[in-house]
């Protein structure tokens, strides 16, 4: 007979081995810190609504934790569906070490909507160049260590969410070679988030960590339901 089969361990014995001690969660004060475990590339893509909710759930998480988050938004600049107001944005620039850019144009890509596709394009590129300026600026901080909130995203970044890049990639605005290369070379402990994207981005699975395909069953949209304010922006 062995000590443990001779003395079973107590219920506090196995609080005291979870990570949480078995107290309740509750909010506390949101100081600078930094992430033990972060480097990873997430690929989040499908035909169903939650890529963007999904990633923006993440970085708050993080931003939660005190970690620095950017998201950087590809494709979504605006449309006649939609109000000239994000909601997300709005709670990003209230929360602190949470920031945002998009990088999108007005209109949708490859839609009779009068927007211009080189423009889109444009605009696509252009984000690209932006999210490399960014992986080598937070290549070159101290990702082992807090960074300050009010700090530029250029002083680096513990989570950067390349929002409907996939998507940009898909449709041919951007090389996904060169959005594969970015997940290959990126600093090593930046977490890097890519959403977007209907059709599978095989391109990028062997590059990534984790790959998550959101699926439609049923979609408000396919009955003819437009953009609601505080559930698609």
């Amino acid at each position: 007979m062995t000590d443990s089969d001779s003395n079973p361990p107590t219920e506090d014995d196995q609080l005291e081995n979870t990570p949480g001690k078995g107290r309740t969660p509750t909010a506390r004060a949101i100081e600078p810190s930094a992430p033990e475990e972060f480097g990873l590339v997430q690929v989040w893509w499908g035909d169903g609504k939650g890529k963007t909710t999904a990633a923006l759930g993440m970085g708050f998480r993080a931003a939660g934790h005190g970690y620095r988050v950017h998201f950087l938004q590809f494709m979504k600049g605006g449309a006649s569906s939609v109000e000239d107001v994000r909601g997300e944005y709005n709670a990003i620039d209230a929360f602190p070490g949470f920031s945002y850019e998009t990088s999108g144009s007005y209109g949708w890509h490859g839609f009779l909507d009068g927007s211009d596709d080189d423009e889109h394009a444009a605009r696509a590129r252009a984000g690209l160049d932006r999210a490399r300026e960014l992986c080598w600026a937070t290549a070159d901080a101290n990702l082992e260590g807090p960074l300050a909130f009010d700090d530029d995203p250029e002083a680096g970044v513990h989570m950067l969410i390349l929002d409907e890049v996939l998507y940009a990639a898909n449709r041919g605005l951007v090389d996904p070679d060169a959005v594969v290369a970015l997940a290959e070379n990126k600093p090593p402990n930046l977490e890097l988030v890519l959403t977007g994207g209907h059709e599978p981005p095989e391109y990028v699975f062997d590059a990534a960590d984790l790959v998550t395909e959101v699926k439609k069953h049923k979609h408000p949209f396919d009955a003819g339901q437009r953009a609601r304010r505080g559930t698609e922006y």
